[in-house]
């Protein structure tokens, strides 16, 4: 394992808010440094990184050579994007950063993003390469953004200069829809000089930082199982978990169906037999009315019948008494001996008061009575009218009783 201090010197220039890469250049550049920090550290416990800017007011060393990745990656939040690049400075002053290490058995590596325009000629750039070859530092640039005024062949000039035994690489990173990060990770900036931990320490960073590897959940079960497995366990839980929420809402709304189904046909037959009801208590009540008339009719026929009928019931119920009493036909003969008698003395009455000369002697023989006043004279000819009439009809009587007996 190459035991390093590495400097990342950042383009923070206005050329850096394109959003040709995704989801910006500054963005898309503040991964593939995080992913890079956490590579280097983890490749070595004893490797350092720090970081600078090149652009705004000027160059600024965020943190010096630290093996603390989190206040590496702490640096990155909160940059400001305004300026140009000078990349001569940026390359100096991490030269300088270096030069301090605290440990002077790390070789120097610097790794320089440039995303803007170059404004140096290929000379300054070669002169910068030489001092950086003869204080054995390499040099690795990342080229993405931009690419006119020869920016190309400026830097191909640069690493030329600094390239001593292939310790120096660079990468041109054209804009697609890969991410800068992606491109990075099979490059040797990320694989180191062929060794293989550091290409280990570089997928486990990507791992890390972004997730980005073939393995399940972003972890390799071959470094740390137990993660692996807890998450795999976890996974398989919420499946479960999501599969029996989905299959207790489809019963419940399986038990909503049937419910309304038997509401309705519930409603159906409480309709139906509501009707059915009606009906019958129509029925009902026009048997009864015809029942009532029925009645009525019967009464009014007893009731036209009833004066002969209970006449002749009585005559029938006297008879049979006194036949069975011979005391009860002996008051029923007298009885009838007394009427007869009555009616006889009427009859007797009517004719003396027929005869008139009778009559007019009795008031005659009345005091203060003079038969010859036409009031009493009027009077008489009223009671022998009247008299007259009843005897006429006793005439008409006798022979219909005759008839019914």
């Amino acid at each position: 394992m190459v035991l390093e201090a590495t400097m990342i010197c950042i383009d923070n220039s206005e050329w850096m808010r394109n959003g040709d890469y995704s989801p910006s250049r500054f963005q898309a550049q503040a991964d593939a440094v995080n992913l890079i920090c956490g590579a280097k550290t983890q490749s070595n416990p004893e490797n350092t990184v720090g970081v600078l800017t090149m652009a705004g007011k000027g160059v600024r060393v965020l943190v010096t050579p630290t093996s603390d990745l989190g206040k590496i990656l702490a640096c990155m939040h909160g940059l400001e994007i305004g300026g140009e690049m000078n990349l001569a400075a940026g390359i100096q002053v991490a030269q300088l950063a270096l030069k301090h290490r605290q440990n002077k058995k790390q070789q120097q590596r610097i790794i320089v993003f440039a995303g803007s325009p170059i404004k140096h000629d290929k000379k300054s750039l070669g002169m910068i390469g030489k001092k950086l070859k003869k204080n054995s530092v390499a040099l690795d640039i990342v080229n993405f953004g931009e690419d006119d005024e020869g920016k190309t062949e400026k830097l191909e000039a640069l690493l030329a200069a600094v390239n001593n035994n292939d310790t120096s690489h660079i990468v041109h990173v054209p804009a697609g829809p890969n991410a800068l990060s992606d491109v990075l990770i099979s490059t040797p900036i990320f694989t180191g000089d062929g060794e293989g931990g550091s290409g280990f320490a570089a997928a486990a960073a990507a791992a890390a930082a972004g997730g980005i590897s073939g393995f399940d959940f972003g972890v390799d079960p071959n470094l740390d199982p137990e993660l692996a497995l807890a998450l795999r366990v976890s996974m398989e839980e919420e499946r479960a978990r999501q599969e029996a929420a989905a299959k207790k809402a489809a019963e419940e709304a399986s038990k909503q169906e049937k419910a309304g189904e038997e509401q309705s046909s519930s409603l159906d037959a409480t309709t139906e037999h509501a009707s059915g009801g009606t009906s019958e208590a129509e029925n009902k009540k026009n048997d009864i009315s015809d029942d009532d008339n029925a009645l009525l009719q019967q009464a009014l026929a007893m009731s036209m019948d009833e004066p002969a009928s209970s006449h002749n019931i009585q005559d029938t119920e006297m008879s049979d008494a006194a036949a069975d009493d011979p005391e009860l036909a002996l008051a029923l003969q007298l009885s009838v001996q007394d009427s007869t008698k009555d009616s006889s003395s009427q009859a007797d009455m009517s004719k003396l008061l027929a005869d008139q000369s009778f009559v007019s002697s009795i008031l005659a023989s009345l005091p203060g009575v003079d038969p010859n006043d036409p009031s009493v004279k009027e009077v008489l000819a009223s009671m022998q009218s009247q008299s007259e009439s009843q005897q006429k009809q006793d005439e008409d009587k006798a022979p219909k009783d005759e008839e019914k007996k």
